[in-house]
């Protein structure tokens, strides 16, 4: 069974009302399509700023920057890699989300809300990806994390069937 902090849900992260949203970065932080585009447009010019101030981010890590006009406190910008099937690939996407949960644990935040990192322009197999997720946050639950309550938040049908089917792999699989 699914550890029920945990919610997927088919939607739009920018209208998620958590404590930290993540965004889908890439290494400069800077604007760009997709989830990171909508999450840009949503704060408003003021989360740009902020983010080019910060002079970017390495792949498989996350910085935090506050929210501006998006329903929470922060944003946790991610940096997944691009997919070209190599084998270190894996490891930077699952840093990024335990660089989110050290995040969360830094900010004292009780929720958050996850986009599926990598899987748009970056190219990343999403189930393989969905299969990451469900493991780094069952290992950040199974260590005690604090965290009360965590979306992960699909785009489109699909999506959402591939991140139901790894959090019930990985959950029931004790």
């Amino acid at each position: 069974m699914i550890d029920p902090r945990i919610h997927i849900i088919d939607g739009d992260i920018t209208r998620c009302r958590v404590d930290a949203i993540v965004n889908a970065a890439n290494e400069r932080l800077s604007d760009g399509s997709g989830v990171n585009g909508a999450i840009q447009r949503a704060a408003g010019p003021q989360l740009l700023a902020e983010c080019r101030a910060l002079g970017g981010c390495p792949t498989g890590q996350a910085v935090a920057t506050k929210a501006y006009h998006l329903p929470a406190k922060f944003v946790f910008h991610a940096v997944g890699p691009v997919w070209r099937g190599n084998a270190d690939e894996d490891e930077l996407l699952a840093g990024c989300y335990r660089a989110c949960f050290s995040l969360a644990q830094k900010h004292a935040i009780s929720s958050i809300a996850f986009p599926a990192i990598s899987t748009g322009i970056y190219g990343f197999p999403p189930q393989r990806a969905a299969m990451i997720a469900a493991s780094e946050t069952k290992t950040y639950l199974d260590a005690g994390g604090a965290l009360a309550r965590i979306l992960f938040v699909a785009f489109g049908e699909a999506a959402h069937a591939q991140l139901q089917h790894a959090f019930r792999e990985i959950f029931d699989a004790d």
